[in-house]
């Protein structure tokens, strides 16, 4: 598979091979939804929390005496079914994260490439370097190149005066190759590889980065 190489100008100046291994795969999506879902479930606080009839304050002596009052029996005020009582089988802080195979993993990373790549969502920019950062210059370069909606925007190590270029652009987020992973690939609807971060990516063999 092969991606369009656009210059700076947005001209086209030749052709990026795409690895078949990460670019050329039929997408598995049902790889895809267990890694989305278990890097969605990693974000979860899980931090709500309720106080059972031991925990909450006060309720230590009996509110009347049990027999002769033509009242209920009562052991506490503080029992569930009062006002201001303990709660059942309300929640606690519990961690929501789970984990699929790595193997799962990486299917679902080259699945969410391979997706991109043949919904003609990949482009290549040839690299280039900036003596010192600027965001107009950035909003510039992605004007001439006309990509549509959310943008990513994947840099290499050394280019950090190009990623500050871009990082300041409303509905722009840069990444290093290190740094991709399935449900980032999925949000964006423009995926823009710098030569270099693309190289980068292919040449470590497709493992995406944190989940």
């Amino acid at each position: 598979m092969k991606a369009v190489l656009r210059n700076v100008e947005g001209k086209k100046v030749g052709e990026v091979d795409l690895s078949d291994e990460l670019f050329g795969i039929e997408p598995n999506r049902n790889a895809i939804h267990q890694v989305v879902r278990m890097q969605r479930a990693a974000g979860r606080a899980g931090s709500a929390s309720t106080k059972t009839r031991s925990q909450v304050r006060g309720g230590g002596t009996k509110p009347w005496r049990q027999k002769g009052t033509g009242r209920a029996r009562a052991g506490s005020i503080r029992a569930p079914h009062w006002r201001g009582g303990g709660t059942v089988f309300g929640p606690k802080p519990r961690d929501y994260g789970f984990r699929v195979p790595r193997k799962v993993r990486r299917l679902a990373f080259r699945s969410a490439l391979s997706a991109a790549a043949q919904s003609e969502r990949v482009t290549v920019l040839e690299d280039f370097t900036m003596d010192v950062p600027s965001t107009r210059t950035g909003a510039e370069i992605l004007g001439k190149l006309e990509l549509a909606g959310r943008v990513m925007i994947v840099v290499a190590e050394d280019d950090q005066n190009v990623e500050k270029s871009f990082r300041n652009i409303s509905g722009v987020e840069t990444f290093l190759p290190g740094e991709l992973n399935t449900y980032d690939l999925l949000r964006f609807d423009s995926v823009l590889f710098l030569k270099g971060a693309l190289d980068r990516l292919q040449g470590d063999g497709g493992d995406e980065g944190p989940s």
